[in-house]
């Protein structure tokens, strides 16, 4: 009973993510979720991110959490537009959700819309939201086993985030374990190494970003066969 309980939502939330796509493809808009445990350093990327983009760049933030409206209001300081689903208890983001937050945010036409979501490793991996591109962090505070103990995002992601990368003169990680665990999950996997404390490795995820838009767009305008 259960089993088909889950099935049954996980459809419906399938049905919603693939019309958002097709408004998000329609519009250019580039999607992307950004994954993982809580305090990996989400909200802070995402922070560095804005206020290294010019103001008039075609930008917005969904951000989830459980409860509070605290990381809207540090990522509504850089003047784009952001908006905050609170899940109430919830431990992930669906596509429902996202579907009425759009409706309050204002999207110009080849956007991009990061949607952080809540911080978790299970559940968000689950639901599709739309995206074009899952994202997950890992941070150096964390075990460099977590790719092997939660496959099912690291399988799904195109791109893992280690962030943090200045603390690893101060705690017991191995970041070549952590890449290989990875690897063994999802081989064609793209890794960054950043620190936002130091900019070590952010040029890098502005210049992922810059080409996931332009590849993305570029398809998008591409004549079907």
């Amino acid at each position: 009973m259960r089993e088909a309980v889950e099935k049954k939502v996980l459809g419906e939330n399938d049905r919603v993510a693939s019309a958002l796509r097709l408004r998000f493809r329609e519009r250019g808009i580039l999607c992307v979720n950004l994954i993982s445990s809580p305090g990996s350093g989400k909200t802070t990327l995402l922070e560095r991110t804005l206020a290294a983009l010019p103001r008039d760049s075609a930008v917005a933030v969904l951000t989830g959490d459980i409860q509070t409206d605290n990381d809207a209001q540090r990522l509504a300081r850089f003047g784009f537009p952001v908006r905050q689903i609170t899940t109430g208890g919830t431990c992930h983001l669906d596509a429902r959700m996202i579907e009425r937050a759009l409706d309050a945010l204002p999207l110009a036409e080849s956007s991009l819309l990061f949607v952080e979501n809540v911080g978790n490793l299970v559940c968000p991996a689950s639901y599709d939201l739309g995206e074009a591109e899952k994202i997950v962090l890992l941070s150096v505070a964390e075990g460099e086993d977590k790719p092997l103990k939660y496959p099912g995002i690291f399988h799904r992601a195109s791109l893992m985030v280690l962030t943090k990368t200045d603390l690893l003169p101060h705690v017991e990680f191995d970041a070549a374990a952590a890449k290989e665990n990875a690897r063994r999950i999802h081989p064609q996997i793209e890794i960054i190494e950043l620190s936002c404390r130091t900019g070590d490795g952010f040029d890098q995820w502005v210049a992922w970003l810059g080409a996931k838009g332009r590849q993305y767009r570029a398809e998008i305008a591409a004549p079907a066969r």
